[in-house]
């Protein structure tokens, strides 16, 4: 199967939230980021073949990546833009489920990005980001 290409959410005023969140976890907890990071890599790997326990359906073409760094888990919510391109729309650290707010955000930057793809897109090579 080709690589899968992963993409980030970019909101109008050119914030990547999935970019800034990774970056205060890489300051925050450094062996953390670096789990968060190697997931995003085995999406661009692997893309659909990747599967649980590394990642799972959520609803309405979400997904989500499961990491766990100690006794923390971290979600990183996407969607399949095309057969091969993923796109990281946002992400939390739970406990439980996934809350339903982080549900709710994500489903709307994903109909934001259907609706306008070219605006809401960063294309940024994972392989080049620290971890």
């Amino acid at each position: 199967m080709p690589r899968t290409e992963v993409w980030f959410f970019q909101e109008y005023n050119g914030r990547v939230p999935v970019l800034d969140w990774l970056s205060k976890l890489l300051d925050d907890d450094r062996r953390a980021y670096a789990k968060c990071v190697a997931r995003i890599r085995r999406l661009a790997d692997l893309g659909h073949e990747l599967r649980r326990p590394e990642t799972d359906y959520l609803k309405d073409g979400l997904y989500k990546l499961r990491i766990r760094s100690g006794r923390v888990h971290y979600r990183l919510l996407y969607f399949y833009h095309s057969r091969n391109i993923s796109v990281l729309v946002h992400a939390v650290k739970k406990e439980g489920k996934v809350p339903s707010a982080a549900m709710g955000i994500a489903l709307r930057r994903k109909r934001q990005f259907e609706k306008d793809p070219k605006l809401h897109s960063l294309v940024q090579d994972i392989r080049d980001t620290e971890g």
